[in-house]
């Protein structure tokens, strides 16, 4: 691939890899990603963030660990890598073989492991004021942890995209060089040279999230919830809505307000079955159910405040470990079956 990327023109549309979807709320798809998209996508990241030497740290399987490996391609570098186990030590002895500017990619999850590594170990934070940026995506980033970071002096950069789009195309709510952002009845779309071909031998699926308009320009659609007025803010998802006693209910909102409940800050707010009102919903956390009550309550009484009574979730379950999926984000759908079975 390397030489395949060197030479590759701006408008090369020959597949370089395909990358499988997290399939967090649907089922896991092929994308084909041409080396032009991954070229693009390098180049403007490099545009705008700055060039220099990367760990690695997420799986390479994973788009965002991919393009780490590309950036390293195309600036001639080895990236540092990290063993999957992920530990704040593993990461200092990566940061420490590379030559500054230095820069990573991590997922929510790993952040937070810095970051409480570094309440004890002074070395850490040094260490992480040494990168010129940290990319955050594969999730949203808590606000609890954003704040953390910020007060540590580290510079945080949060991403949004995804495999269809060649990983991170917008960087704290803007889009990079090239690439353009619309919403269309609520959904965001995006448009650009790090766009994908498409989905491997599924020609349906591709033309549903693949569409070009009459100017013929072509969009991915997302799939998610936002709005776009310069900055982009995603909302939700326009799949990960219930309803309950009638009323349509974004668990995403759900999930936003129980994560401003303390303790459950990292909580995943599922959809179950209710035989009342059809459907409800559970807020899912790590550990023993100590407090679970008192947050419960918490969570309902704000829940109901800025969203309404349908929106309350019915219960607390606690889950030894959350099922994670390579990106860091939580695996909704194994999930979902583990509370069906509790």
């Amino acid at each position: 691939m390397r030489d395949a990327l060197a030479e590759a023109p701006g408008t090369g549309s020959e597949p370089a890899v395909i990358v499988e979807t997290s399939g967090s709320s649907g089922y896991p798809k092929s994308v084909v990603l041409p080396i032009s998209a991954l070229r693009a996508s390098a180049e403007v990241t490099a545009e705008r963030i700055g060039s220099g030497s990367w760990v690695l740290a997420l799986e390479p399987t994973y788009v965002a660990g991919l393009q780490v490996l590309v950036r390293g391609i195309l600036e001639g570098t080895m990236p540092a890598v990290i063993p999957p186990s992920f530990t704040a030590a593993q990461f200092l002895e990566a940061a420490a073989g590379i030559q500054a500017p230095r820069y990573t990619s991590l997922v929510p999850a790993q952040l937070t492991r810095l970051l409480d590594a570094a309440t004890d170990a002074p070395g850490v934070a040094d260490c992480l004021r040494g990168f010129a940026a940290i990319l955050i995506g594969g999730q949203a980033l808590p606000a609890a942890e954003a704040d953390r970071a910020a007060a540590l002096g580290i510079r945080i950069v949060r991403t949004y995209g995804s495999s269809e789009t060649s990983g991170g195309c917008v960087y704290d709510g803007v889009p990079l060089a090239g690439v353009s952002v619309r919403v269309e009845e609520g959904e965001v779309q995006i448009s650009g040279p790090v766009l994908a071909a498409g989905y491997l031998d599924d020609d349906e699926r591709t033309a549903q999230a693949f569409v070009t308009d009459a100017d013929g320009t072509r969009w991915y659609r997302t799939g998610d919830v936002g709005e776009f007025d310069g900055v982009l803010r995603v909302t939700g998802r326009r799949d990960n809505v219930i309803v309950s006693g009638g009323v349509n209910v974004s668990l995403d909102r759900v999930e936003r307000v129980v994560r401003t409940v303390p303790g459950l800050q990292a909580a995943v707010v599922v959809p179950v079955a209710d035989a009342r009102w059809g459907e409800a919903s559970v807020i899912v956390v790590e550990g023993d159910r100590a407090a679970a009550d008192d947050a419960l309550a918490e969570a309902r009484r704000r829940v109901e405040r800025e969203i309404g009574a349908p929106a309350r979730p019915r219960d607390i379950v606690r889950v030894e470990r959350m099922p994670l999926l390579p990106s860091g984000k939580p695996d909704r759908i194994r999930l979902r079956a583990q509370i069906t079975t509790l």
